[in-house]
């Protein structure tokens, strides 16, 4: 038997797999594709939720009134006029009245007035311009028809008037009563109809004063009196006159200031909104009184849109209300940063005996405890104290997150030493300085909320409670060099794993542990490290009271402007002549302008003071001096001694204020040509 080939084997598929296959992929695309239009359906669709909307669509929706009918009633309402009474003769078409149609501002009189005699019908009149037009006759000798209607096509004053008729009849009947009243867009209308009377040949009784009834600023004129020794039909109709009060307007009730009022706070909102676009206000407190009647403070909490954190600040500030259109309250005037003094917080002194730091309710950078059965149960990694100790807070950072990311890599807590050491750099005396506090500069408080950490001193405390008091003792494995790398550790089970650093610079560095293969594996979790709260407080507060409209310029000069050979132009670049002439190029006359620098003199840019609203950093020394607020929080903070506002805390507010400013110029891209490291290191 012949054995197939190699090609025979290859072309021989089977056709029920790969038809399944077709199937199962087609199947799957249309899945894929149903989920992916359901998906941008579900991301577009916005249903009109009314519970989702904004508090005035609320009340919009709970107050407002529906009408049951679906139709407008367009019909003509029939009045008294339009009855006829079966015991009278009837009454000929020229004698009905006419409608009154109104659609502007003119005034209408139409009416009969008394007559005496009867004589001939006079033609009707019409008036076609501002003219007033008055047709009547005063007295009629013999009975004709009535008068025809007169039009107004304008802003005339037209009247127009019916002789009387005379009738057989011994009384008029009741049906002919004086015409109702009908007032439309401010338009006054007289109406009515004299009542009919005998022939005579002088003026009588009948000319009585008609009644008048006011009502809201309009005069309606119902009928004349009727004669006397007539029939009692015809008897004299009381004059009734009333005064209708004209009600009280909305507007009237807001010159009484309610700073609880829902509106005044509608109006902050729709103010700040359109003033302070470069932060984001999250809530406001209920507003209260100002020192004036037409004053309220308020207090806010926000966050800036250029800082990545979202931790909230608080601004509390004084507004003029005035009364706006449609019965609005509208913000006049606004006070500085600060300046509602009324809607500021209680703030209660600290007292100096009290060393540990207190619970804020803005701050919460207390040392968290560990139980004693807790900390049997963790798993830590200690550093000791290196090489990095005094060394520049770029070369702390760097070595500090290199040992909370072995921490992280390892699912361990991290053993940190809060007490740090200032280096000359940054002191005023210009050597190192011990006992300062990572709390001074960092936030402790997100640093517990991101990473598992736990102070030295409460650690070594713990553990030392924990031998005295177990027979046995915690597990520990000790690390003498850096080059046991984390990959080694992962998979160790003691309690505490202690790295010590006893080696000559620079195998004494905490960040050696991350060098090599080690880097592929762990990251720095830089996302840890913010900024101190306090320091950030100062920073909100130097901002806000330029109201977060400035420019700012960052000037470099100290120690790089006086080394020539690695900045040779840095001097005459940031000359004061050389930066104002640069301003004026980028940054419009008397802006508000923020000097963030390390130089030394403060009068070094009075220059500048001339065409521009010039900000410097000692210009709001209050905001760290014995009174202020950081004051009394770092005393309190560093067990009752003063905290010196030292020359890092400078430049953190510096940077972080020329980074809220709109427009910034920069001093090693703008100023000067030199680059930042030096010669030949762009």
């Amino acid at each position: 038997m012949r054995k197939p080939t190699k090609e025979s084997e290859l072309n021989t598929e089977p056709i029920g797999q790969n038809l399944i296959k077709l199937i199962s992929n087609l199947c799957f695309s249309v899945f894929v594709l149903s989920v992916l239009i359901f998906t941008a359906i579900a991301i577009t669709y916005q249903p009109p939720d009314p519970w989702l909307e904004s508090a005035p669509s609320l009340t919009k929706l709970f107050t407002q009134t529906e009408n049951a009918t679906f139709k407008i009633d367009d019909s003509i309402v029939k009045t008294g006029e339009d009855l006829v009474s079966s015991l009278v003769p009837a009454i000929p078409p020229a004698l009905a009245p006419n409608p009154i149609t109104e659609t502007d501002d003119s005034i209408v009189k139409t009416g009969e007035d008394s007559v005496s005699s009867p004589t001939p019908a006079i033609p009707p009149a019409l008036a076609t311009n501002d003219s007033a037009v008055k047709t009547g006759e005063d007295s009629v000798s013999s009975p004709v028809p009535a008068m025809s209607p007169v039009l107004a096509t304008n802003d005339s004053v037209v009247k127009t008037s019916k002789d009387s008729v005379s009738s057989l009849a011994p009384a008029m009947s009741p049906v002919v009563a004086p015409n109702p009243v009908t007032k439309t867009n401010d338009s006054v209308v007289k109406s009515g109809e004299e009542s009919k009377s005998s022939p005579a040949p002088a003026m009588t009784p009948a000319l009585a004063p008609n009644p008048v009834t006011k009502t809201n600023d309009s005069v309606v004129r119902t009928g004349l009196a009727p004669a006397p020794a007539t029939s009692p039909a015809l008897a004299p109709t009381p004059i009734v006159e009333s005064e209708a009060k004209t009600p009280k307007s909305d507007c009237e009730e807001l010159k009484h200031m309610n700073c609880s009022d829902p509106r005044v706070l509608l109006a902050i909102k729709k103010f700040n909104s359109k003033t302070f676009k470069s932060i984001v206000i999250l809530e406001y407190q209920t507003p209260v009184n100002g020192s004036k009647p037409d004053e309220c403070d308020v207090a806010w909490r926000f966050r800036n849109k250029k800082e990545r954190s979202w931790r909230k600040y608080r601004d509390f500030r004084r507004f003029e209300f005035g009364i706006g259109v449609n019965c609005t309250y509208k913000v006049i005037h606004t006070g500085r940063w600060h300046s509602g003094i009324n809607a500021r917080r209680p703030w209660i002194r600290p007292n100096p005996k009290f060393t540990r730091p207190i619970r804020d309710e803005e701050i919460n950078d207390t040392i968290p405890t560990l139980l004693e059965t807790n900390f049997r149960k963790g798993k830590y990694l200690y550093y000791a104290r290196g090489g990095d100790y005094c060394k520049g807070m770029n070369h702390y950072l760097w070595s500090f997150l290199c040992g909370l990311g072995e921490a992280m890599y390892l699912n361990r807590t991290f053993v940190m030493d809060l007490n740090m050491c200032l280096s000359a750099t940054h002191s005023s005396s210009h050597k190192d300085e011990e006992g300062k506090d990572f709390r001074f500069y960092f936030d402790f408080e997100h640093l517990k909320e991101t990473a598992s950490v736990v102070e030295e001193i409460e650690f070594l405390r713990d553990w030392k409670k924990w031998d005295k008091g177990n027979k046995r003792k915690v597990p520990l494995k000790k690390i003498k060099s850096y080059k046991t790398t984390p990959m080694q550790l992962k998979k160790d089970k003691s309690t505490i794993i202690w790295r010590q650093f006893d080696g000559p610079e620079p195998d004494n560095y905490w960040y050696r542990v991350c060098e090599g293969q080690a880097a592929k594996y762990m990251h720095r979790p830089w996302h840890t490290i913010w900024k101190s709260k306090r320091l950030m407080n100062i920073v909100t507060e130097i901002s806000g009271r330029m109201d977060w409209d400035f420019d700012a310029i960052h000037v470099i000069r100290g120690e790089k402007a006086q080394n020539k050979q690695l900045w040779p132009n840095l001097d005459s670049d940031t000359s004061p002549n050389a930066i104002l002439t640069k301003l004026q190029q980028m940054v419009q006359p008397w802006r508000n302008l923020y000097v963030a620098t390390n130089e030394p003199f403060y009068n070094y840019f009075d220059n500048l003071r001339s065409h521009y609203k010039v900000h410097l950093l000692d210009d709001y020394k209050e905001l760290w001096n014995v009174a202020s607020e950081w004051y009394n929080e770092t005393t309190l903070l560093n067990g009752g001694k003063p905290v010196e506002f030292d020359g890092y805390m400078r430049a953190v507010v510096d940077t972080e204020v020329l980074y809220r400013a709109k427009t910034r110029v920069e001093t090693f891209y703008n100023l000067t040509k030199d680059c930042k490291d030096g010669i030949n290191t762009c």
